[in-house]
């Protein structure tokens, strides 16, 4: 998303939201020499199929001049230790745009593999 203009009232108010209520979410920062280098949010979705939840990494951000230092993988690391920790996460997801080779290489470095299915929304306008 970093070629795209966000609205930052709606990314301020949505990063506040989720905070504030752990129900939605949790958000992991990642510090160097006391300066902020990156960040990623935590959400959930419930797999009735599987009885469990899917962890959803969102909203990762690495500071250009941190790339390439394992900030990312230490802050999946931290995310796969506390899923484990937590006996209803049957997995971790996240999104990659299609178009990512870089972020896609280094999930993969992780663990993370493709699956079979494709991510198809409805937005809707909102004011």
């Amino acid at each position: 998303t970093e070629s795209k203009q966000l609205d930052s009232n709606t990314i301020m108010n949505g990063v506040d939201t989720m905070v504030r209520d752990a129900a939605l979410g949790f958000y992991l920062v990642a510090v160097a020499d006391d300066t902020t280098v990156g960040c990623l949010g935590v959400t959930y979705e419930w797999s009735d199929w599987r009885n469990g939840l899917f962890w959803w990494v969102q909203s990762v951000y690495v500071e250009p001049r941190a790339r390439g230092q394992g900030i990312f993988s230490a802050m999946y690391e931290q995310v796969k230790q506390l899923a484990s920790q937590d006996a209803r996460v049957c997995g971790i997801r996240l999104y990659v745009e299609k178009d990512n080779q870089r972020a896609t290489r280094t999930y993969e470095k992780l663990g993370m593999t493709e699956t079979e299915y494709r991510i198809m929304e409805e937005e809707f306008a909102r004011s």
